[in-house]
């Protein structure tokens, strides 16, 4: 079985779908989403759509911080936050809206746990960032005796750790496209970066590939066109900060 894990597409549709394409080449059997599938990016109904249409044909989805749209009173002196998210939420239809919202924080799939932030506590949206936050979220799963793998997004950068003893985390090296392998005699923890809006000065959008016969687990990075994105974003009158953003991945 071999699951692809996408996370933080942020209305990126292109992004979305460069992803999907890859995977699929590499032989995916399913495909998870972990969060936030809109906010910043210009295609927010496209790209709930297609989740809708995955989700229909098996997907594994759970919710992100961006895909909670409060109705907003935008003043006119608001802030680009509140200006994409007001945006986002007027694209979207109330049908669209309530599928968002009753996504699950969690899922269990196997030996996988999957959310957008960590486990330990998925509404508070903590960052995994270092080896601390990283065992804190290992360690709320520590009741599922099956779990060797939390997997999940938030941080728009991949990253990988696996538990040395009960309290402590190592973080490992990765490389684009190069398969670790991932024993589930151990504990592991990866973020798999951001499919619409990578943030590490790299326009490639990642996502990462968890096979779970051969537990190995490799994470990807993909060309698209990152510019005509970019481009999109103008012309919905975006912050210009989204647009740079998509140009630079930072």
């Amino acid at each position: 079985m071999k699951l692809a894990l996408l996370a933080d597409v942020h209305a990126n549709l292109p992004a979305l779908d460069a992803c999907l394409e890859h995977a699929r080449e590499q032989g995916a059997d399913r495909f998870a989403i972990l969060g936030d599938l809109v906010g910043y990016g210009p295609h927010p109904a496209e790209v709930v759509e297609r989740c809708r249409w995955l989700q229909q044909e098996g997907a594994l989805i759970v919710r992100g911080n961006h895909d909670v749209l409060p109705e907003l009173d935008v003043a006119p002196d608001a802030g680009w936050f509140e200006l994409a998210a007001a945006w986002t939420r007027e694209q979207l239809t109330e049908s669209q809206r309530d599928w968002l919202q009753q996504l699950p924080l969690t899922l269990l799939f196997d030996k996988v746990f999957l959310v957008h932030a960590t486990a330990d506590a998925p509404e508070r949206w903590q960052y995994v960032l270092e080896e601390r936050t990283a065992n804190r979220s290992m360690q709320a799963v520590a009741r599922h005796t099956e779990v060797r793998y939390v997997l999940g997004g938030h941080v728009h950068e991949q990253s990988l750790y696996y538990r040395i003893t009960d309290r402590e985390m190592a973080r490992v090296p990765i490389k684009a496209n190069v398969a670790i392998h991932a024993r589930s005699q151990r504990y592991w923890l990866a973020t798999v970066g951001s499919a619409g809006q990578p943030r590490d000065g790299d326009t490639r959008a990642n996502y990462a590939m968890l096979d779970l016969d051969e537990e190995r687990l490799t994470f990807h990075r993909v060309v698209y066109d990152h510019s005509a994105v970019a481009e999109d974003s103008r012309a919905a009158g975006l912050p210009e900060k989204l647009a740079i953003r998509l140009e630079t991945g930072l």
